[in-house]
């Protein structure tokens, strides 16, 4: 009975983490845009009036709120890891992101970028069968088919060469 409670705990923060996690990106995406378009706003030509002092000084607002811009964005970078560094399947964002990280980087759970498919796969297996023990994996996997866990196995399998060819 302990078991099952643990494992309902250890499912709901995985859960939780898994919002927290795309809360994360969403507000990535934000700063994304907002660098963007702070990008697109440095070609603009600033053009010069009986006004220029009043231009100069917007300017330097402007600078000003690009910096704040840029500095959030670097803390939200640094905070989230290598959330972008590319893309994962939605099973893998559900059921392993939470703890081992968007991209593989490891968080609560161990890193996975540079494991091999079947590394994983065998991993798997053993939390599955409980041969290995660990709740939230357990609880996670119990109810996979086969052709998902291979799924997962295969896709963590590539994590390192996606990073290397994203440049991170």
């Amino acid at each position: 009975m302990i078991r099952h409670i643990i494992a309902a705990i250890a499912t709901l923060l995985a859960i939780w983490a898994v919002v927290f996690m795309m809360e994360l990106d969403k507000k990535a995406e934000r700063f994304k845009q907002i660098q963007e378009i702070i990008e697109k706003s440095k070609d603009v030509p600033i053009e010069t009036s009986n006004a220029e002092s009043f231009v100069k000084e917007e300017a330097v607002e402007e600078k000003k709120g690009e910096d704040e811009a840029a500095k959030r964005l670097k803390a939200l970078k640094e905070r989230a890891g290598s959330s972008m560094a590319f893309k994962v399947s939605p099973l893998y964002r559900q059921k392993c992101s939470s703890c081992h990280g968007v991209n593989g980087e490891g968080t609560v759970g161990p890193k996975l970028i540079g494991k091999s498919e079947s590394e994983i796969y065998s991993a798997l297996i053993s939390f599955k069968s409980g041969e290995r023990k660990n709740y939230v994996m357990y609880g996670l996997l119990s109810k996979m088919s086969d052709e998902d866990l291979k799924a997962l196995s295969k896709e963590i399998g590539t994590f390192k060469e996606k990073l290397d060819a994203a440049g991170n």
